[in-house]
Parts: structure tokens; C-alpha cells; sequence
């Protein structure tokens, strides 16, 4: 779990003990966390119209100015979880809108993280894919920044499509994708590419977990997504002898582990060949 993530956590935990706490939004995309949130009393709510008490926190995932004026126009106590590398990437995104630049943000148009980083801005466009590129307008300049949790190579590559697609305006490219996301996908991609199969542990709903899963099936044949370790079915290991094991930034320790544990049960019952072997991977790199 990334440490933006779990300083989020720490200050909802902190900050719900003396007083109910509502949070605007899913604090991360794992139902696993969020399910433990609810447990400890702690709501959530999609917007501030909606909040059951008189403290708010925004996300990980950040908000636009505009949505926390909102929210402090209704009186709420106001409590901000930003990941400090989102901030970076508002800030980023804000300076080139400053700057005359035409903002282009790589990145899932519906994210909370993007919506964030856009809804201040009077123009922008959000891309994903080539297609994405190909339905931008020319524009004289180009300011292009991205969702903090995107493949630094996707990023490139659209970011490089722009500059071809248009050669005779500027583009201006700040590299807002945070450390931790490169560390996770370049331990993955080292990982998957010794491993006969892949799992890979985080939420249903977690952009950075799904972008894990198509980065692990470029390497390996067979990549499976879970939750927890009930999720994992013993057929999918049959014939495998090297078992890769990589989580998404909003996963939790015990998940892992308990992933972990089943894997080994698997092994030293025979299910997998990768008993003889033994369960072989690389570390998640973790921010300094």
C-alpha cells in the first residue's frame, strides 16, 4: 500500500474517534478497506449535499477547488487526504492552464483523480487511448499531464502521438505519473516475465490494480485478478511452476499476506508444481 494511501486511513482513523466522520467519495478502490471504514463507523458520501455529519474528508484522490468550495459553503468541517502526489499533479496541471497551454490529461475521463485535476479548467481533454488523440482538435499549444496512477509508457506513447499528429504546435509534456506507480509496474513486468502465472491482488474498482493486470498479460499467458485470497481457484495454477504475486497501491497488507498464505497451502498440497519449485518473486519497491 502506498504511503498516500495510508496516510489517508491514518487520518480518517485519527479524525473519526472524537466525532462522526463522512467521507465525500470512496477514500481508495477497495471494497476490503472501505468495508473495514464502514465497520468503524465511518459514512460515505458521493457528494457534500449528502454528507450525515458536520466533518467531511476528501480522498486520496484529491478534488477540485470547486468541489471543496462547495463543501465549505455548506459549513462542513473540512478535512483533506490528498495524496501529496496528487497535489503535485494539480499543481502541474494548473501551471500549464496558467501558462497558455491547452490542457490534455492522460487518464479515465470518469476517475475521481480526473475529475479533480479537470473540473477547474474552462477547456481541456482527457485521452486514453490513439483514438482519443486522433478526436483532438489542433490547438497552437499543447500542455499534456496525467492521472498519477497511468503507465509511464502509456503516457509516452500518447504523449508522442500528439507531437506527430500535430508537428506544427508545441506540446509541452510534465511527467505526473507518482514514483510508486513506476516502481510497482517496473517490478511487475520484471516479475511476470519469469512467472507461468500472475496474480495480482487489489480492488475491482482500482484503476492501478487493472492497469497492473494489462501490464502482467503482455508478459504472462496467465494473469488473474483478485480480491482476497477466496477469490483464487486451484485450476488456474495446474502445470505452473513459478507463481508471481504483485498488489495494487490501495491493497492492504493482510490481504496480501492471506493471498500469500493460500498460495502455499495450494503448493504443499500438490496443486501446483510449484511446490518443488517453491513461491519465487520480487518485492513491490516502496516509496522512501
Amino acid at each position: 500500500m502506498c504511503f498516500g494511501v495510508r496516510d489517508a486511513i491514518a487520518l480518517a482513523l485519527k479524525h473519526s474517534q472524537p466525532a462522526p466522520l463522512t467521507i465525500l467519495g470512496d477514500l481508495v478502490h477497495n471494497e476490503v478497506v472501505l468495508a473495514d471504514l464502514r465497520r468503524r463507523g465511518i459514512h460515505v458520501a458521493q457528494q457534500a449535499s449528502a454528507a450525515e455529519t458536520r466533518t467531511v474528508m476528501i480522498t486520496a484522490h484529491g478534488a477540485s477547488e470547486k468541489a471543496i468550495e462547495r463543501a465549505r459553503e455548506r459549513g462542513l468541517n473540512l478535512l483533506e487526504a490528498t495524496c501529496p502526489l496528487v497535489r503535485v499533479a494539480h499543481r502541474a496541471v494548473a501551471w500549464l492552464a496558467g501558462a497558455g497551454y491547452h490542457p490534455v490529461i492522460v487518464g479515465k475521463r470518469d476517475h475521481v483523480e480526473v475529475r479533480g485535476l479537470t473540473e477547474d479548467l474552462q477547456d481541456f481533454d482527457v485521452v486514453l487511448s490513439e483514438a482519443d488523440v486522433l478526436e483532438l482538435r489542433e490547438r497552437p499549444r499543447f500542455g499534456v499531464a496525467a492521472q498519477t496512477t497511468q503507465p509511464i509508457e502509456k503516457v509516452r506513447a500518447l504523449v508522442e502521438l500528439i507531437r506527430r499528429r500535430f508537428p506544427d504546435s508545441e506540446v509541452r509534456f510534465i511527467d505526473t505519473v507518482c514514483q510508486p506507480t513506476k516502481q510497482r509496474q517496473h517490478a511487475a513486468v520484471e516479475l511476470a516475465q519469469r512467472a507461468d502465472v500472475m496474480v495480482v491482488i487489489g480492488g475491482a474498482h482500482s484503476n492501478n490494480t487493472h492497469e497492473l493486470v494489462r501490464t502482467c498479460a503482455r508478459y504472462c499467458p496467465r494473469v488473474h485478478h483478485v480480491q482476497t485470497a477466496l477469490d483464487l481457484r486451484e485450476e488456474w495454477f495446474h502445470g505452473a511452476h513459478t507463481v508471481g504475486v504483485t498488489a495494487g497501491t490501495s491493497t492492504p497488507d493482510y490481504s496480501i499476506e492471506e493471498v500469500e498464505r493460500r498460495l502455499s497451502e495450494l503448493a504443499r498440497r500438490g496443486t501446483c508444481e510449484a511446490a518443488r519449485h517453491g513461491l519465487r518473486g520480487l518485492p513491490i519497491p516502496q516509496p522512501a
